[in-house]
């Protein structure tokens, strides 16, 4: 006779710091896009980081995760009233995984993987955001974030995770989402970055990062985050969440080098930029592969995305898209390396459960012939062709409807301003004359010795005019 329903607190623990480990991930991913984008735009480019946190956790909790994970109807989706939210899961027995013969499932209560899976629906959102910096009405934003999550995450989360056609009939593997996550927003940054058009003046106007403390910090903590996103989808304490954790760190580092010697060869100087962005090219390539590959192949992995992800961001400029933030280029192209890099170098030797669980079989470095590999790519079409198709009809119905992109006077004037009515940094003087120099007690230059001596500008001549682009 089965044993009582157990609490397994190990579990049940890490996937708890876990949750929180990835929901850190969305403020840090608003730092990054923040500081990558120009002054005049860095809060709109934050609110569609923080606004994605507030709607797509009450659609999770409403309807998504029974969409994603309710009991299999037809491949496609999920029971819709499984884990509706209008219903409660607090009984003793409601515990993820749980069946007849085990009810203790892996021993964590279901509300808390219910609340790590919606911190991934969260993100994945969220990184759409970066493709069309400076230009999206916060409202068509939402009315998109609705519409995608709804159409495209809920039901590509079920076809990869729950049981759907990816994961259990195709058989194609994604550890912690390189599919499911990246390759999906990616596939849909595209779409809206082409229904909203090019921002005023790209690709003639430098566009540059305004704040790179900010970005790196950004990317600290996406870092940080990510051992919670790979290690935490082991969702137990195991030698699998291990070498996630492991792999997590070597591709990512891996990438960093991989992307400045890009850098160093074609420009002669490695960039903080740079370096931040091949991290997280290094995290998303990883991703799926993270739990079902060998450590030396994920320093190959981390070296192989980083460099290509690095040349792949310059695509936009030759095919004539404005990915504002190169969301295509780290995320979509990314996300399908390290989903095809599990057709070559996934093997049952690191985790059984390749073969148990998925019904997958090892890579072809592995002596498993070109069959995973075709599957990796048949599913990584599959999500690519949904999610970018879907989110160009949204977009674009959006667009001649209430408007998505913002009118090219708040674009010039600064979209904060028109959508927010405030400033990412407010440069005039608290109050008088003299600017931040009388703020610091520091006499103006007019008044100092050297202005009667000839020292200072004459009186009566202009001084030189402050350059525009104080910070970007």
């Amino acid at each position: 006779m089965p044993d009582a329903p157990t609490i397994d607190p190990g579990n049940t623990v890490w996937l708890l710091v876990s949750t929180a480990l990835v929901l850190l991930m969305t403020p840090g991913l608003a730092l990054f896009y923040g500081g990558l984008n120009r002054a005049k735009g860095v809060l709109n480019m934050m609110m569609m980081s923080f606004t994605a946190i507030g709607l797509i956790s009450v659609l999770w909790w409403l309807y998504g995760f029974s969409i994603a994970f309710g009991s299999d109807v037809n491949g496609f989706w999920g029971d819709p009233a499984a884990y509706l939210g209008t219903r409660t899961f607090l009984a003793e027995t409601d515990l993820w995984g749980a069946t007849a013969d085990n009810p203790s499932g892996i021993g964590v209560p279901l509300y808390v993987f219910m609340a790590f899976q919606m911190v991934f629906a969260v993100i994945t959102v969220a990184l759409i955001s970066g493709a069309v910096a400076d230009r999206a009405r916060i409202a068509g934003w939402l009315l998109f974030a609705f519409g995608w999550a709804t159409l495209v995450y809920f039901p590509v989360a079920h076809w990869v995770w729950g049981g759907g056609i990816i994961g259990g009939d195709l058989h194609a593997l994604d550890f912690a989402g390189g599919t499911a996550v990246h390759i999906n927003a990616g596939a849909a940054a595209l779409a809206v970055a082409l229904v909203l058009g090019k921002r005023l003046g790209w690709p003639r106007e430098g566009m540059k990062p305004h704040n790179i403390p900010l970005v790196a910090l950004g990317a600290g903590l996406l870092w940080f985050g990510w051992f919670g996103f790979n290690a935490g989808s082991e969702l137990t304490v195991d030698s699998v969440a291990g070498l996630a954790f492991l792999n997590t760190q070597l591709a990512t580092a891996a990438a960093v080098l991989g992307w400045i010697a890009v850098e160093w060869v074609k420009d002669r100087r490695p960039t903080m930029v740079g370096a931040s962005s091949g991290a997280v090219a290094g995290l998303v390539a990883v991703t799926p592969a993270c739990g079902f590959v060998a450590p030396w192949a994920s320093v190959l992995l981390g070296l192989v995305a980083g460099a290509a992800c690095a040349f792949a961001v310059g695509l936009k400029y030759r095919l004539g898209f404005d990915d504002s933030l190169d969301v295509v280029g780290v995320h979509f192209v990314g996300g399908w390396i390290g989903s095809l890099w599990l057709g070559l170098f996934a093997t049952n030797s690191v985790n059984g459960a390749i073969t148990d669980v998925v019904g997958a079989s090892d890579g072809l470095f592995y002596g498993g012939g070109l069959t995973q590999l075709g599957r990796q790519a048949l599913a990584g079409l599959i999500v690519s062709v949904w999610s970018f198709g879907v989110a160009w009809a949204i977009a674009f119905a959006i667009e001649k409807t209430i408007g998505f992109r913002v009118r090219a006077e708040a674009e010039v004037g600064g979209i904060d301003i028109a959508e927010h009515a405030e400033r990412g940094y407010d440069l005039s003087p608290a109050g008088g004359s003299g600017g931040a120099f009388a703020m610091a007690g520091i006499a103006p230059a007019a008044a100092s010795p050297g202005a009667a001596t000839g020292g200072g500008t004459p009186a009566g001549e202009p001084a030189e005019p402050v350059g525009e682009k104080v910070g970007g």
